[in-house]
């Protein structure tokens, strides 16, 4: 440039001079700006309305249980139902086993398996088959049981013998009829009207049980409380109830 006269080059070689404003960034998708700061800092956004929200983490801990819904208005816990049945099954095992040892003890020879195993076969099958009969009785049992203990007006320990006895009381009456109408009747002692077979029953079925009320109530625990209850304390961030919290360290 000579007097202020740009006089350009004759083979246009010479350099451009810089622009006033800076060239765009193409892989930052930022324009420079002459003497200003890219880098501007970011305003937080407006503050907005709080949400009410679910304490999320504790829905984690509720499952949800196996149900069997029976009819319109029974519902059955599946679960509940098998560990039952597996209580009674065990509680009848005992029982059996121990049948020769009672029948010493009370001067009867009569054995549960002996009564069901003969009404199906008179051969040599009919203990195998009456322990299996009276296993499955016990199971059955045990699955009901544990659907109704829970609502039974008593102590939890005192549920299962109490259950035993009502079903000891319930079934005796029909020792009338196996007396009469049992295919192996012959076989095996009268039991109508005998004390000491009555007092045996009596044994087993408290025996019984008090197996099947102590295995149970541990197979099925009570249930926790309600998610309600837990979601009243909690605050919406997880973190509990700051009322709650201030009364504690009040007291």
């Amino acid at each position: 440039m000579v007097r202020r006269e740009d006089h350009r080059s004759l083979r246009r070689d010479v350099l451009a001079p810089d622009p006033l404003q800076a060239e765009p960034d193409v892989e930052e998708r930022l324009q420079d700006r002459a003497h200003d700061p890219v880098h501007d800092r970011v305003h937080p956004a407006c503050a907005r309305a709080l949400q009410k929200g679910l304490a999320v983490h504790a829905l984690g801990y509720q499952r949800r249980l196996a149900r069997l819904q029976c009819f319109d208005t029974v519902t059955v816990d599946v679960r509940r139902t098998a560990r039952g049945a597996l209580a009674g099954a065990a509680a009848a095992g005992l029982w059996a086993a121990q049948s020769p040892l009672d029948a010493r003890v009370f001067g009867v020879a009569y054995l549960d398996e002996e009564l069901l195993g003969k009404a199906v076969t008179r051969g040599r099958a009919w203990h195998p088959i009456g322990a299996a009969i009276h296993v499955a009785n016990g199971a059955i049992f045990g699955a009901i049981y544990a659907n109704v203990a829970p609502g039974i007006p008593l102590p939890p320990w005192a549920r299962g013998p109490v259950a035993g006895l009502a079903e000891h009381l319930a079934t005796w009456p029909l020792t009338l009829l196996i007396d009469e109408r049992h295919p192996a009747r012959d076989e095996m002692p009268k039991l109508a009207g005998n004390g000491r077979a009555f007092a045996q029953a009596t044994w087993r079925h408290l025996l019984f049980g008090f197996v099947l009320g102590e295995l149970e109530r541990r197979l099925n625990p009570p249930e926790p409380p309600p998610l309600t209850e837990y979601l009243a304390t909690v605050s919406s961030n997880g973190h509990g109830d700051i009322e709650q919290a201030v009364g504690a360290s009040e007291g």
